[in-house]
């Protein structure tokens, strides 16, 4: 069975950073996993407010919901798939990282004159 996933654009450069500057010496599918959950749990500023770009079948959130992300999901979480934290109830939930946009000024300052 195929899994049908909607990607991002594709950005060369990007990709090229990415394996040249993050990933270069790992050696197999799980230490890249590692090294890059390390790269993103050191380069992101926990907590910050995002909002979600697309649906997903494991995942609550709608698209345009508001959350705030508090931190890197749990390493064994994040072998195949990067996921962060945001506030849900008691504990917390670990949702898709590439489901969420990181706010900006200038969405917050559209959404405060009248809505998206």
């Amino acid at each position: 069975m195929r899994c049908n996933m909607r990607r991002h654009k594709s950005d060369p450069a990007r990709e090229q950073r990415i394996e040249m500057e993050i990933v270069a010496d790992a050696y197999d599918a799980e230490e890249r996993a590692r090294v890059w959950y390390s790269y993103l749990e050191e380069k992101l500023a926990f907590p910050f407010t995002a909002y979600c770009i697309r649906k997903r079948v494991i995942s609550p959130l709608r698209v345009g919901d508001d959350v705030e992300v508090i931190g890197m999901a749990p390493g064994d979480e994040c072998q195949h798939e990067m996921f962060v934290m945001m506030r849900w109830e008691k504990d917390g939930l670990a949702v898709p990282l590439a489901q969420l946009k990181a706010e900006t000024s200038a969405r917050a300052r559209t959404d405060a004159g009248g809505g998206r």
